[in-house]
């Protein structure tokens, strides 16, 4: 089981949020992406929203990073640690930008991207940056193939509905061969046909832990399954969050957990196929109990579960 860290105050979900993270700034983030790095923690992943509807804002909370630019900039801040995106919504930007931008990002940290897309889920926030909810699934497997396409192709072309291109030239190609690893988050069978055809990872949010083995049953009996299905994130905390961010009361998410509770959940993850876990931010008063929390997790967990 690997783990990556938890950065606070990345949001602030009602399920999830504890107060004494809304102490902490951008700069004690890039401090905190240090620490987890030195400590061993192996991915750091940013969620993303680009505007949030009042009407969601109790649940969902105002608080999200545009997720690329959060991850270019903490890999600029570490050396090893792999950035990810918990999730990206790929329908929300055209695929030659998100294209270049995770190629530019991957180049630049020498090959230290993993990129998590999901077609979203709030209505209202397409129709406030004009994308066709609707068609999201449609112009998300477009975009996709055009993905790949730039990223692997000498001289890319792709024609489709919502994105066509020929005789263009784009570089830098990613850094990783054949190109870095593209993730989906979500539930639903289109998701998981997704992930069966183009995918080296998934990222389950409304499935239950005990649902993930026949979802991932379904993903590898695909006709056109990839055969390149290897990573499986599931954070211990993610229970707690329902459908459109209602919170859940979970005890096996709860953030006060046992050493032992940790490593025996963590186990049964593993178990159910998950090879990417995150430990729950914790009910401390400070960001320095969150330290000191972090490397208690580092000495007393890793060991036990890696």
């Amino acid at each position: 089981m690997k783990l990556g860290f938890a950065m606070p105050h990345m949001l602030q979900l009602k399920a999830m949020m504890q107060p004494w993270e809304m102490q902490v700034t951008g700069a004690d983030q890039t401090k905190l992406a240090k620490w987890a790095e030195k400590l061993g923690y192996e991915m750091i992943a940013i969620p993303e929203h680009h505007v949030i509807p009042r009407s969601h804002v109790e649940l969902s909370g105002p608080f999200y990073f545009n997720a690329y630019t959060a991850m270019a900039y903490i890999a600029g801040a570490t050396e090893s640690v792999r950035v990810n995106s918990c999730i990206a919504i790929l329908p929300a930007q055209h695929p030659i930008v998100t294209a270049k931008a995770l190629s530019t990002m991957d180049w630049l940290s020498s090959g230290r991207v993993t990129i998590t897309f999901a077609v979203g889920w709030l209505e209202e926030e397409f129709a406030l940056l004009g994308v066709p909810f609707r068609e999201r699934g449609a112009m998300a497997e477009e975009y996709i193939q055009a993905i790949i396409a730039l990223w692997t192709q000498d001289e890319p072309e792709f024609e489709g509905k919502y994105v066509s291109f020929k005789d263009v030239a784009f570089e830098p190609k990613p850094v990783q061969k054949p190109h870095l690893p593209v993730w989906f988050g979500g539930d639903a069978a289109p998701v998981l046909k997704r992930v069966a055809r183009y995918a080296q990872g998934w990222w389950p949010f409304l499935t239950k832990p005990d649902d993930i083995p026949g979802k991932l049953d379904f993903i590898r009996s695909q006709p056109d399954y990839n055969g390149q299905l290897a990573d499986v994130y599931y954070g211990m905390s993610t229970s707690r969050v329902g459908e459109g961010h209602k919170v859940i009361d979970d005890p096996s998410a709860r953030a006060d957990q046992s050493r032992q509770e940790i490593i025996d959940r963590l186990g049964h993850l593993k178990d159910l196929g998950v090879t990417w876990s995150s430990v729950p931010i914790p009910a401390v008063s400070s960001i320095e109990g969150y330290y000191d929390y972090t490397q208690w997790v580092t000495e007393e967990i890793m060991p036990a579960v890696r």
